[in-house]
């Protein structure tokens, strides 16, 4: 399924419910909250989207505990679900979806290398995550990121 038609199925999937949704992006820089807006009539279902890329802005943006950060790395299956809860907390959105990961070409180790990537999805009925590592470059794993978190929350939104 191609990212816009996973975007018509997302939008038409909170429609129905009547809901909204928001992004907390670390690696995807707003990607994922682009992809979404460039869908006209968006701002029905699309509340806002949070680019928390540095560690900072994790913090200041959707509330991540720095410690959090410090303890597991800001990418990490607890900062991933803080982001997604806290992204859920500060919108008036009833989903959320966080990413934070290693898009490379650098940043990467032998723990996280490039292209490993968490998901933080929140609902009204809780938060998971889920980690993926992807191959490719760069844009390749940001291109695979958005893809995955689209198709994840219309998955919950289903639910």
């Amino acid at each position: 399924m191609a990212s816009d038609d996973v975007v018509r199925a997302l939008a038409e999937a909170l429609l129905t419910r009547g809901w909204m949704m928001a992004t907390a992006e670390s690696c995807t820089g707003g990607l994922i909250a682009g992809a979404c807006t460039d869908l006209p009539g968006s701002s029905a279902w699309f509340e806002r989207g949070f680019v928390t890329y540095s560690n900072e802005a994790k913090t200041d943006l959707v509330g991540v505990p720095a410690a959090l950060i410090t303890l597991h790395g800001a990418v990490s299956e607890p900062v991933a679900r803080a982001m997604a809860s806290g992204a859920l907390a500060r919108s008036r959105a009833q989903v959320a979806v966080a990413v934070t990961g290693v898009a490379g070409p650098t940043g990467g180790s032998a723990e996280k290398p490039v292209g490993t990537v968490w998901f933080g999805f929140a609902t009204p009925v809780g938060v998971q995550a889920a980690l993926m590592r992807f191959d490719g470059d760069r844009a390749a794993v940001r291109s695979s990121t958005v893809t995955h978190a689209l198709v994840g929350l219309l998955a919950r939104v289903r639910g």
